[in-house]
């Protein structure tokens, strides 16, 4: 999976799972393994806020787009975050 990162200033809070091809995003469940390979969900159709994109699968891969929040005095790296790639299962790690 390939999370691709859009950074905003906000002050709330993203906190986020993956298991397999399923997001836990804020404690909502979000189930994309029914997406084919070269499939794509549109955006309009997943009821999350957080996503900021549509979801593809790309060589089997998922690849999406998460908005991610920062605070005021936040770093370079979560200003202009690199793309999560192989996100392994457990909590996603934001760069900070």
């Amino acid at each position: 999976m390939t999370i691709n990162l859009s950074p905003q200033r906000r002050d709330d809070t993203l906190m986020v799972t993956k298991a397999g091809d399923v997001l836990t995003i804020n404690g909502t469940e979000f189930d994309f393994s029914q997406v084919p390979d070269g499939g794509l969900l549109p955006r309009d159709a997943v009821d999350c806020p957080w996503l900021a994109s549509d979801v593809e699968r790309v060589d089997g891969e998922l690849v999406l787009t998460l908005l991610m929040p920062h605070g005021a005095n936040a770093s370079e790296a979560a200003r202009f975050p690199e793309p999560l790639t192989n996100v392994p299962d457990g909590e996603v790690e934001f760069p900070q």
